[in-house]
């Protein structure tokens, strides 16, 4: 087994996989004419979207791929210092893209601010996109376009507008994982249940006595995600954050108590952790 290659720069990069380096913070790279790697895995440390084109080679990384997605294509996202490595012998794609950009280009630009909207940076890699063939020709526009602005000289305009052409790609990406919630709705419904009971059951135990409700991370841990892919699943079944689904059932527990059981209000607080 190969050691993690641990890739520094955009340019470190580029000379990995054959490239020219057309922007010192900024690539987009083919994959299918570039070279291979010899390690287990790969850390690149600033943002990489891997795009996996599956048709021909569906079972060459499966990220969490289920008879319910999509097949075309498969996206990942990494934040720096995130590892990465395909199934099989494979470190990366041998038929796609990557993007890559560094925090530095986008310090000050308005995807500076919007980045921590883009939530799926955290998911882990199990937790990727798939894509429709319709919805992989959209990101590969998207790519395009960003590889026809690095082919411009470097002026004053190139960062503000390779910055705005990846946003508009995550903004695709943000609008095809709200589509896949849709189209997981069974599974999803099925995660939501496992969340209900291990709710009902923490509130049922008494912990809420104490004060202490159960955290994202916790409930994550128990139906195996991510804590962000799991906040984002929640706030779209429910509309509501993991202190408001607490509180929801917290407070539907209380009724239950009062009006069913007889308690009297001050054991419901105590039970409840109520003040």
């Amino acid at each position: 087994m190969g050691e993690i290659l641990d890739i520094k720069t955009v340019h470190q990069c580029n000379c990995c996989l054959g490239c020219k380096t057309l922007h010192p913070q900024a690539s987009v790279i083919r994959f299918g004419d570039t070279a291979s790697m010899r390690q287990h895995s790969v850390k690149f440390d600033f943002y990489t979207v891997l795009l996996i084109d599956n048709v021909g080679s569906c079972c060459e990384c499966c990220c969490g791929h289920k008879y319910y997605d999509f097949s075309d294509a498969t996206m990942v996202f990494l934040s720096p210092e995130k590892a990465f490595a395909m199934a099989g012998d494979h470190v990366l794609p041998s038929k796609g893209w990557l993007l890559a950009f560094h925090p530095d280009l986008i310090y000050g630009t308005s995807l500076d601010h919007t980045l921590c909207n883009y939530t799926f940076f955290a998911y882990n890699n199990e937790e990727a996109l798939h894509l429709s063939l319709r919805e992989k020709n959209k990101i590969e526009c998207c790519l395009e376009n960003i590889e026809d602005e690095l082919h411009y000289p470097i002026d004053m305009y190139s960062r503000t507008i390779i910055t705005r052409h990846i946003e508009l790609l995550l903004d695709y990406c943000k609008r095809f994982y709200e589509r896949q919630f849709i189209t997981r709705e069974d599974k999803n419904a099925a995660l939501m249940g496992q969340l209900e009971r291990f709710v009902d059951a923490y509130i049922g135990q008494g912990k809420l006595s104490g004060g202490a409700f159960p955290s994202a991370e916790m409930c994550a841990q128990q139906l195996h995600l991510s804590t962000q892919y799991f906040n984002d699943l929640l706030r779209f079944s429910t509309g509501k954050n993991m202190r408001e689904y607490v509180e929801m059932k917290r407070f539907d527990a209380a009724k239950q108590l009062l009006t069913k059981q007889g308690y009297t209000p001050s054991q419901v607080s105590a039970a409840l952790g109520y003040q």
